[in-house]
């Protein structure tokens, strides 16, 4: 049979260039090589009245007309190759190869078998389904942008309606787009790489990651058309906070166990992920100690409290946003970020200070907020979004008084938009409308700002700034000069919700700005780094000693309660 198949149709497969042919039960010529399907059909006889073999040959009756508009797929085969797509980016990126080969697809695997569309004697069926208006409204929007960008008629995956029914009953099981991140997202945890989730989030934004458009790299005979559309195409990428916790579901539902531990040798555990980003925000490497001796003080350093077990720790970190409340927990100790303390030390004459050895917090958020707004602009013209982030002028607010007469000095502070920062920023807003020649093929960074000399950098580097100026020796140990801490109530709430809106404006600005700036950094809200400094300051108080309202400070000598 396949002899007389070869001898009759001998002309190369359009996609794998093999002759190599076989005709299905429809009459369809296939190849057997890659399973490519033509257009060419031939003639089906039945020649069971000859009684040449005991088995039947049928002939069918006619196709349905959508069936010849395509090559027949499951949802789950497109997920597939979305996935597989993604990792193979990822490999591209410099992740290790172990990182497809033995963590995601076997999750893979346990996430088909747990949802039964795979490697299961009870596979989910085919059920009925009532589209909703709202999706029906959605699909045609999608289907119609679609369908001007591909042509032909093609007939889609095979299981689509069972697929959007099941996952309107049982949301936590089939998969979706944004459950493609999460579960790249849990390999990459189980694999220890060193990226965390809004550096995957980042690399999806800039198009480093297929999703928004990655049914466009489906195989040929897999377009997504119809009803497709509600499930492989997506028009914004999912949050920080909402691929967290799909994250957290699918832990649950494919019932991992324990995660290799997240040592202090691995790149993930706070304190070596702290050092990159004290280093991403130009901040001196000498507060990288003290990081780490906040990290012990609290208990942090203990590797069980950063890997994921079922049993004794039921909780996914949030990898980015612990490292940077504990920088923030950090400065908050040497620098106390009222709005009044951190500036007059920052105005404190010193030879050093003069001569740039010692790091001044002024100097450093003029060129920090300089830069900022630089990224802020390269993100808008990268995203095509118009995002806002306040430039705070809070040098010259709530300067009592009374220190004013302690201080002349600082009678004559500039404001933070002063003209001179104005002009700079306007003229590295114009130097942003072309890309150094020197940069035009570099790939990603895991930094969001470069510090130097060098002409395309966001300013100069204060990583060799010492901290003279703001520790003071006592009791023959180095502590920071400053001797007071404030904190808001940390009493946990019972509905365990976020009060940061109700208490933003009550918080100082400082503050604030400074939570913005690694907000901006890992495309999250405020409130995230919010509730995870509270954490890490529950940790240093007895959070018996706050039992008032949210919007209630405290201020305690730090000598008592922690050095």
């Amino acid at each position: 049979m396949c002899a007389r198949v070869q001898a009759e149709y001998t002309v190369p497969c359009a996609q794998c260039s093999a002759v190599d042919w076989g005709i299905s039960d429809e009459g369809r010529f296939y190849c057997r090589s890659c399973h490519n399907v033509i257009e060419r059909t031939r003639e089906v006889v039945d020649l069971s009245f000859l009684k040449l073999s005991s088995r039947v040959s049928t002939i069918r009756g006619p196709r349905k007309k959508q069936a010849e508009r395509g090559h027949v797929w499951m949802v789950c085969e497109g997920f597939q190759f979305i996935l597989k797509n993604q990792a193979d980016a990822l490999l591209a990126l410099g992740v290790h190869p172990q990182f497809k080969d033995d963590v995601l697809c076997p999750l893979w695997r346990c996430y088909l078998q747990k949802s039964r569309q795979a490697y299961t004697h009870d596979p989910v069926r085919s059920c009925k389904f009532r589209v909703m208006a709202s999706q029906t409204q959605q699909a045609r929007r999608l289907t119609a942008r679609l369908t001007s960008e591909n042509s032909g008629f093609w007939s889609g995956s095979s299981d689509t309606l069972t697929y959007l029914s099941a996952r309107k009953k049982r949301s936590q099981s089939l998969l979706s787009m944004k459950k493609t991140l999460a579960l790249i997202y849990l390999a990459l945890v189980w694999s220890r790489e060193a990226l965390t989730l809004s550096d995957l989030l980042r690399l999806v934004n800039e198009g480093h990651i297929p999703y928004l458009n990655a049914y466009e790299q489906l195989p040929e005979e897999m377009k997504v058309t119809g009803k497709d559309s509600l499930i492989f195409v997506v028009e914004t990428v999912p949050s920080h906070h909402a691929v967290h916790k799909e994250a957290e579901t699918l832990i649950q539902f494919l019932q991992l166990p324990a995660f290799p531990p997240i040592s202090q040798q691995t790149l993930m555990h706070p304190a070596l992920l702290s050092l990159r980003y004290l280093s991403d925000v130009n901040l001196p490497d000498e507060l990288h100690p003290w990081v780490c001796r906040l990290l012990e003080h609290t208990g942090m350093m203990d590797q069980t409290l950063h890997t994921f077990d079922p049993h004794n720790h039921p909780t996914l970190p949030r990898y980015d946003v612990q490292a940077a409340a504990l920088i923030i927990v950090t400065l908050k100790l040497f620098f106390c970020l009222d709005d009044m303390t951190e500036w007059y030390v920052s105005f404190t004459p010193s030879d050093d200070l003069r001569q740039g050895k010692v790091f001044n917090l002024r100097r450093w958020y003029k060129v920090m907020q300089a830069a900022l707004i630089r990224a802020q602009e390269r993100r808008d013209q990268t995203r095509g979004e118009v995002l806002s982030f306040p430039v705070y002028s809070f040098l010259s607010e709530k300067i009592n008084l009374k220190h004013m007469k302690k201080h002349p000095e600082m009678r004559h502070a500039p404001s933070v938009v002063c003209a001179g920062i104005a002009e700079q920023v306007q003229l590295c807003f114009e130097k942003l409308t072309s890309c150094p020649s020197g940069l035009q093929d570099v790939g990603p960074s895991s930094f969001i700002f470069c510090w130097g000399d060098e002409e395309e950098s966001d300013g100069p580097s204060l990583h060799h700034m010492k901290l003279d100026e703001v520790v003071t020796r006592r009791y023959d140990f180095l502590t920071p000069l400053n001797d007071m801490y404030w904190h808001p109530a940390l009493r946990r709430c019972l509905c365990y919700n976020s009060h940061y809106k109700e208490v933003e404006a009550t918080l100082p600005r400082s503050f604030i700005w400074l939570m913005q700036l690694f907000a901006f950094m890992f495309d999250v809200k405020p409130f995230c780094l919010y509730e995870e400094v509270l954490s890490v300051e529950r940790r240093i108080f007895d959070t018996r000693l706050a039992r008032f309202c949210h919007i209630t400070f405290w201020f305690f000598p730090i000598l008592k309660v922690f050095f």
